[in-house]
This record gives C-alpha cells, structure tokens and sequence, in this order.
C-alpha cells in the first residue's frame, strides 16, 4: 500500500469524503479554499496521472519540493507517494523538483535529471507565464488529467517515502504524532507551521491526516485574525 492509500483511504468514502478535509487562507492574499476528503483525492489523483504520464514518476523516483504549506502541495505531495515515489529534502539529490514560480530558477540550478514542474499555486488555474523551455506547467497540464488514479504496480511499505524513511515509518510516526498530540477525526486543527521542515510536515499535514481529522492551514497568518477564524472554523486545536 502507498502512503497516499493509506492516509487517504478512510477519507475517501462514507461521510467523511464529503466533509471539509482541507481549508487553506493565505492571509496577504485574501484567498480562502476549502477542499473535502474526495476532492482532495481528485486533486492527488490528478497530479498522480500528471506526474506519471507526463514525468515517468515511478517506484522510487526521487522528487523534492520547493514549495510553501498549501492545498496544492498537498496534492502534489500526495500524488508523489501515490506513485511510489520517494520524497527527498535535497533538490540536487532529486529527478524530479516540484516548485513555485518564485523558485524556478533556483529548481533548475539543482539540474535535476528529469526536469521541473512549476506550481503557479494560483486560486483560479493560471499558469506561470514566461516559464523556461522544457519547464512543466502544472496548472496546464493538471487540469487535462482524469480524475482517478491506479498504480501500475504495488509498493512494499519497506519502500522509502520520506528522505530515507520508510512508508511503514512514516506512516508509524504520523499516527505516534497524532495520539501524541492528542488529536482525532473529530478535530479541526488550525495551523500555520510549515512544511519544509520534516518535524512540520509530520506534524502539521501527516499527522492530520493519520487521525482523519480536518485542517485549516493559514498561510502569511495574521496573528490578529487567528482567534476570530478559529471561531469562524470552529477549530479545537492548534498547531503553530
């Protein structure tokens, strides 16, 4: 099983497909999306069938990350270990470098073997003009992508997931995470860690996710406007 099976597997049937798994604010923008339990699956499903098709992401491809605490990186994220892929820290140890427009160059100067994809992370599907020759464009190429994903083959949770660990660690620690801080899917976790650390994306996505809970993650948080929108979400815990 995949670490995106295994993570997103209670979250896609029942009623907790069509509750709010994930609510992003980005507070210098204004943006608020909201995605539930199947649509996030769509999304992961999507950039899985982008990742495979379009970049030959397999087994044990190794793929970095350039990218901030937001919706779609976790989608991205969890394409990645749909489809086996492991995730690594190091850009120059990477095939594949997934980043934002603001990091293009900085994901070419890594010269990873198989290329780059850039995230425009616009709310409303714009791509990153002016992009490189050979530069992937995600927004473009996403929305052509089904809506289901199958991997070709199964992945041992031996397999590596996350800078060396493996899926079966990874899996063990976010669960350990999740009791340790005392959550389950009766929460909704207000957050403003980042991800590009491995203690904050263990605690701040994979550890959600392991408890089935449901995640409002702000992004440039306005400290002021925390406790109204905790509030406003009905958040019962927070993180960050």
């Amino acid at each position: 099983m995949t670490l995106t099976a295994a993570l997103l597997g209670p979250l896609r049937t029942g009623a907790a497909a069509a509750r709010p798994l994930i609510t992003f604010y980005d507070d210098a923008s204004g943006e608020r999306v909201e995605l539930s339990g199947a649509t996030t699956t769509n999304w992961a499903a999507k950039a899985a069938n982008l990742l495979r098709e379009e970049c030959d992401v397999e087994p044990g491809t190794p793929v970095a990350l350039l990218l901030p605490a937001h919706w779609q990186t976790a989608a991205v994220l969890l394409a990645a270990w749909w489809c086996g892929a492991t995730v690594v820290s190091d850009p120059s140890d990477a095939e594949w470098v997934l980043c934002d427009a603001d990091r293009v160059d900085l994901a070419l100067a890594a010269d990873p073997a198989g290329g780059v994809v850039a995230l425009s992370l616009d709310a409303f599907g714009k791509g990153v003009p002016g992009l490189p020759p050979g530069v992937v464009d995600f927004a473009t190429e996403v929305r052509l992508q089904g809506d289901d994903f199958a991997p070709w083959e199964q992945v041992p949770d031996t397999a590596p997931a996350l800078d060396g660990a493996t899926i079966g660690d990874v899996l063990a620690a976010a669960r350990a995470r999740a009791a340790a801080l005392g959550l389950s899917r009766a929460d909704r976790v207000l957050s403003t860690l980042d991800w590009n650390t491995a203690d904050g994306l263990r605690d701040g996505l994979l550890a959600v996710l392991a408890a089935e809970a449901s995640l409002v993650q702000v992004r440039n948080p306005d400290e002021s406007t925390l406790p109204r929108r905790a509030a406003t979400e009905r958040t019962t815990a927070r993180l960050g």
